[in-house]
């Protein structure tokens, strides 16, 4: 009976002019907003969302715009014309109460209009004490720690729309997080860019890559990450993406570094370098390729002989923050150290092909379950691979750049020297051959280190191009 009354004066609020109240007042009691129950009986107003981000209308519901760097948008369908009934503690928190009310007090509408609260997903979400008791402890807490990373907990939110349900990692630029999408009802992965404007700048250009990619590739065959939408949230960028799988690097290293089977690893490689070749069609060059920069889109596996071997190899390219057009500026050092092309080291500069040299690097490293130049340092690299691969041409070393020369005399790598530890000596007289990395004792290993002696090639100019390289042998057993 009291339900059917609550109803009743719901329908009849709806449908009559409301007469002046007191907002304050009415809409809280002990400082709480009171529960309310709402009735579901027409289609779903444009989510909430904010400065970043505008919406309009389409015939197939509204739609979410992110108007700073292009034309990406998102449609949502329009909710049942069938009648629910909501309680607040269904819906969870939203802003915080002294934003509510101040957004009453300024306002002063009809239900519908106030903000967040009242227009996610078209209902007017009440408050339990404990989600008020979250935000209201998340609104006073300071935001950011001391190095400018956003400062988030489990339950805390990234606006009224995204939920934080656990941290997924931390790196240079920020942190990435899943969260809960209370428009979309599933569950996400958000990147949130620390609030320094270093980061914040390459942020932008961040998205005006994963803008274009997405813009050319709207079906994304060629398994790039897509870019949902963005927002600026308390001074950080934050992005929005479908959540995958665990990184290659992360399932290598739960699987005890153990290799991956060689028809997984054709699989990876055909996908990796259809991405590669889709961002080489459109002049930009990742710079950042590495296991870690290569997520699973699903990481589910069985066991065989104590090895763990994944049900599906479906992978997505991901981190496109150093990603470099063709005709913008070329920072003089690029890629993660162990992936790091000749070029880049001698600083003679560097194109589309230290791409390939990094794919090559991974692949290797996913055949035998270690990184093939596990260095971190220049010299050493530069040993590293004349052990691995042969000799350096004195027509790559020569043109290096003045802060290489030191490495070489007479075109010949000067190595070791006087500062060499007896560690780095024997470190790299144990590096072994390609040809004992990869040995040919099958057919496709035959034809897979054929492909590897084609991507390591010293001069940048020979080394063999992503669309080439699809179209090798490898990918036909």
């Amino acid at each position: 009976m009291a339900s059917m009354t609550a109803t009743t004066g719901a329908t009849r609020l709806l449908k009559r002019k409301r007469k002046p109240v007191d907002w304050e007042k009415d809409f809280y009691k002990n400082g709480y907003p009171k529960e309310v129950i709402v009735i579901d009986d027409s289609p779903t107003p444009p989510p909430h969302h904010n400065a970043s981000s505008s919406s309009s209308s389409s015939s197939n519901g509204p739609t979410i715009h992110t108007p700073a760097y292009g034309s990406q948008m998102q449609h949502y369908p329009s909710s049942s014309s069938s009648t629910h009934y909501h309680t607040a503690a269904l819906q969870g928190p939203t802003l915080h109460p002294d934003e509510i009310l101040h957004s009453l007090k300024k306002r002063r509408k009809e239900l519908q209009a106030l903000p967040a609260a009242a227009s996610l997903s078209g209902h007017l979400l009440a408050h339990d004490k404990s989600a008020v008791a979250i935000a209201t402890k998340q609104a006073h807490a300071p935001y950011d720690d001391k190095d400018g990373h956003l400062i988030m907990q489990p339950n805390d939110y990234l606006t009224a729309r995204y939920k934080v349900m656990r941290m997924l990692g931390q790196g240079t630029f920020g942190k990435v997080v899943e969260c809960y999408d209370r428009v979309r009802r599933t569950f996400c992965a958000i990147k949130v860019i620390r609030a320094i404007p270093k980061y914040r700048e390459a942020s932008k250009i961040e998205i005006r890559v994963l803008t274009t990619l997405k813009e050319r590739d709207p079906l994304n065959l060629h398994k790039c990450i897509h870019l949902l939408e963005w927002f600026d949230y308390r001074n950080h960028i934050c992005m929005v993406f479908e959540l995958l799988g665990q990184s290659v690097f992360d399932f290598l290293k739960s699987n005890e570094f153990k290799p991956f089977p060689s028809t997984h690893i054709q699989h990876f490689a055909k996908q990796l370098l259809t991405s590669v070749a889709f961002l080489h069609d459109l002049k930009l060059i990742h710079t950042d390729l590495k296991p870690e920069n290569i997520l699973l889109v699903s990481q589910t596996c069985h066991m065989d002989n104590k090895s763990r071997v994944l049900d599906n190899t479906e992978i997505r390219l991901i981190d496109f923050g150093s990603a470099t057009f063709e005709q913008d500026y070329h920072a003089s050092v690029v890629c993660t150290r162990h992936y790091r092309a000749p070029e880049i080291i001698l600083g003679s500069g560097w194109s589309y092909p230290c791409d390939i040299w990094s794919v090559g690097c991974i692949l290797v490293e996913l055949f035998t379950g270690e990184a093939l130049f596990h260095t971190h340092e220049n010299l050493e690299h530069l040993a590293l691979m004349e052990a691995c691969l042969g000799k350096i041409p004195a027509h790559v070393s020569r043109p290096a750049a003045t802060f290489a020369q030191k490495y070489f005399k007479n075109s010949i790598l000067r190595y070791p020297d006087a500062k060499t530890t007896r560690q780095s000596r024997e470190f790299v007289a144990k590096m072994k051959t390609l040809n004992h990395l990869i040995t040919p004792d099958t057919p496709m290993n035959v034809e897979f280190r054929d492909l590897i002696s084609k991507m390591l090639v010293y001069d940048a100019k020979e080394r063999i191009t992503a669309r080439e390289a699809l179209r090798h042998s490898f990918f036909t057993l």
